[in-house]
């Protein structure tokens, strides 16, 4: 038979000769928000009995739905009803993951092609169930129709479990939220310099040293000097752990995609193993240090960027190749993820088998060494029966024939990669790395850097508009990253990859036609309930205040905002407590620090926003730029680099820096009065762990009320560690300097040197605030 019956009792605490009122129908308030739906009159009320029929290629998920039914609502199993759930195959519906849900007076059916669309089905379906389930009285469900489909067929959130470590419990609750989404790819990052986390059983080594630390950082990575714990640390998921893991996953739709790093982030195994790294191949040229008395490498207690990276030698090959031997009985899925990023050359470089076999094998540079690592690893897993993920540095020296590109500096390597026809997995920092800030608060927790709030992720858009519609056929999707350098523990996590991966979502998932921020926000107050009952520590940041300093015809207000318009803001102008309801703009015409909050009749809900605005002579003159921010850190454009506000000293993505990716640049501020200048000041982020470096100088050029003209050059970065810099320009003229106009001319920093994260590159140059006095 095709179908199999499941009986299913709804125990309803009724008083004898008595019928109970169903609670109430929740707002239907779906994420991700479907394609298509239609409200109908009447509602579905459980009874005593309901049976549940389904089609037996779901069992899987009649068996997810029948546990929900049994532990949330209080239904066991019994004999055959008149009120039933469907779940039927429905070979009409065109898409693999789509499905249809209808919802009667009489009956639920949920129609799908294949299992992975009636799981969907049955995730919509759980979403129309109250938030707090009484016992006590029957459910209801609204009566509808929803017809649904994903837009992308990758749908990804990414865990590095090597910087820091979590319970398999802890893994299993990530997929789970990650499945009540649609969500259907697990990256799971497994090795790193910090920690190998996977059981090799040919390499017990990895287990007793790779897999710990003799001691962690404490703080940011920018703090000088750096202070460690002192604290052993680390550990690894047993193959029988990662098996059941796996297995959680695929009852859930969802595909494990393992990480196992090469030939850089690979510290932990070479300290293991130390004939994997250059040092004992024998092989250093003359210049480099003696082997002999060289330091043991040990597994990296602090983050940041390694030299030590896997020697492409046959030990190496065949060490790799064992791995990949016992990886692919692990995870059935159909990647392997190898890595590919940030490997520093230096160790090839001043390595003589390297630099014979770069001659031998005809290739130009160390690049096409790394190029002719991964194509060969790329064979043997392809032998294997798997395909092969990379992030974009695999495209440098040549990309591998099968490879599929993980883009994260930005678009760029998925434009490249689908512009050759290989497969791409949009995850740019901009947009996709949940480890930045996702707040202005100064009382946020300690997070790596940049700034991507909600809303920045919800306006992601995964196909680059460099690609044309049959080049865009590569683009797979996207997924957020969760890098975990300053999530300590499972609660951090929560906390920094929640509510945004919600938002990314339904990026992935919903038509981009059908996407409302501000009806998302709505839909979101009410599934971070859902979150409380799971015990979820999410960030809930839509009850924040934001601001905007406005200029119209040479007037200054400030505008307040709060993404969620439930409740009345509170504000003063004074840096006083909050007391006076926003109605309106207010009136800037003189420096001033404003707080403000959302408030409700009974409490402050979110946190308090506080922001000085300094009233300089800048402040509303004509600003130009000759060249254009890169679009993904322009959010308040020229003008925000002299409205009186400083962008955030942690924060260089938010909507006061302007960021320029390797390019000089010339601002050139003119003023509407002539005006008395006595100095000018800048800041410049200097995070270099983001590629972001301040420049070494810049030179003014001041043009006078007689077409005079005062410049000069300011030292700005002499090997500052600083992560904001600030410059001060003070010109010493024995006359009063009476300016029309500035011009600062910004060099970029230039090639981001060897050992750097990002060496080799480019780098960013951040700007902010040009006070002018």
């Amino acid at each position: 038979m095709r179908y199999q019956y499941y009986w299913v009792l709804l125990i309803v605490f009724l008083s004898i000769g008595c019928e109970q009122k169903p609670q109430k129908i929740e707002e239907i308030a779906i994420i991700p928000k479907p394609l298509e739906q239609t409200l109908t009159k009447g509602s579905f009320v459980f009874q005593k009995e309901i049976s549940l029929v389904s089609n037996s290629e779901f069992i899987s998920t009649s068996e997810y739905l029948t546990l929900f039914l049994e532990k949330e609502v209080g239904i066991s199993l019994h004999e055959e009803s008149q009120q039933k759930i469907f779940l039927n195959i429905n070979e009409k519906i065109s898409h693999e993951e789509g499905y249809e849900l209808h919802i009667t007076p009489n009956q639920i059916l949920i129609d799908a092609k294949t299992e992975k669309g009636a799981f969907y089905g049955v995730q919509t379906l759980l979403q129309l169930f109250p938030i707090e389930i009484n016992r006590e009285k029957p459910i209801a469900l609204p009566c509808l129709k929803i017809k649904d489909q994903p837009q992308f067929l990758y749908r990804g959130m990414h865990l590095d479990v090597a910087r820091h470590m979590y319970s398999v419990n802890f893994i299993k609750k990530y997929i789970d939220l990650m499945s009540q989404l649609k969500m259907n790819t697990f990256h799971w990052h497994l090795t790193e310099d910090q920690g190998w986390r996977i059981e090799i059983k040919k390499y017990p080594k990895l287990q007793e040293i790779a897999a710990y630390r003799k001691e962690t950082l404490i703080g940011h990575y920018s703090d000088q000097p750096h202070q460690f714990d002192g604290k052993r640390y680390g550990g690894y998921y047993t193959q029988e752990q990662i098996k059941d893991i796996v297995a959680y996953a695929q009852q859930r739709q969802i595909t494990v995609i393992p990480e196992i790093e090469m030939p850089g982030h690979s510290q932990a195994a070479i300290a293991a193993y130390p004939e994997l790294g250059c040092a004992l191949t024998g092989l250093r040229q003359a210049q480099s240090d003696n082997s002999a008395t060289q330091k043991p490498i040990e597994v990296a207690t602090k983050w940041g960027v390694f030299e030590e990276v896997y020697c492409p030698s046959e030990k190496t090959f065949q060490f790799l190749e064992d791995v990949i031997d016992e990886v692919v009985q692990l995870f059935p899925g159909k990647y392997i993820h190898i890595g590919g990023d940030e490997a520093p050359k230096t160790r090839w470089k001043n390595c003589s088998y390297c630099q014979t076999l770069i001659r031998k094998k005809g290739l130009k540079d160390e690049h096409g060494l790394q190029s002719y690592f991964i194509q060969r690893m790329e064979k043997y897993i392809n032998s294997k029966g798997k395909q092969i993920i990379g992030w974009d540095e695999i495209l440098e020296g040549g990309l591998a024939p099968n490879a599929t590109v993980m883009s994260w500096r930005g678009t760029k390597g998925a434009v490249d990669a689908a512009k050759e026809g290989h497969d791409v997995i949009l995850t740019p920092t901009s947009h996709c790395y949940f480890d930045y800030y996702q707040s202005d608060n100064e009382n946020e927790p300690l997070a790596i850097g940049g700034f991507l709030p909600l809303e920045k992720v919800y306006a992601f858009n995964p196909i680059p508009e460099e690609l044309n519609e049959e080049e865009s056929k590569y683009v797979l999707g996207a997924q957020g990253n969760v890098w975990t350098e300053y999530m300590p523990d499972e609660k951090k996590v929560e906390y920094m990859a929640f509510p945004r991966a919600i938002a990314l979502s339904e990026v992935l998932w919903s038509s981009p036609e059908k996407r409302d921020y501000k009806n998302f926000i709505t839909r979101l107050e009410r599934f971070q309930k859902r979150l409380d009952q799971q015990n979820v520590n999410y960030a809930n940041h839509i009850y924040e205040v934001t601001g905007e300093l406005k200029n119209t015809d040479g007037k200054l207000t400030y505008e307040l905002n709060t993404t969620s318009n439930t409740y009345p803001i509170y504000f003063s102008t004074d840096g006083g407590y909050p007391n006076r309801e926003y109605l309106t703009p207010i009136d800037v015409d003189s420096s001033m620090t404003i707080k403000a909050f959302v408030k409700n009749n009974e409490q402050v809900l979110g946190n308090a926003f506080e922001q000085m605005i300094n009233v300089h002579k800048g402040v509303g003159a004509k600003i130009t730029i000759d060249k254009e921010p890169h679009p993904s850190y322009n959010a308040g454009g020229k003008q925000a680099l002299i409205n009186g506000i400083s962008g955030n000293n942690k924060r260089y993505g938010d909507k006061e820096w302007l960021g320029f990716w390797g390019q000089d640049v010339e601002i050139e501020i003119e003023f509407e009065k002539p005006v008395d200048i006595k100095f000018i000041s800048m800041r410049f982020h200097n995070g270099n762990g983001q590629w972001i470096y301040a420049p070494t100088h810049i030179a003014a050029r001041i043009t006078l009320e007689d077409d005079g003209i005062v410049a000069n050059k300011f030292i700005v970065n002499d090997e500052n560690t600083s992560t904001v810099i600030s410059s001060e320009m003070t010109f010493n003229t024995l006359s009063q300097m009476i300016a029309k106009k500035v011009v600062l001319i910004i060099p970029n920093y230039g090639v981001i040197p060897e050992g750097k994260q990002g060496a080799g590159n480019r780098a960013w140059t951040f700007i902010d605030e040009i006070v002018i006095e």
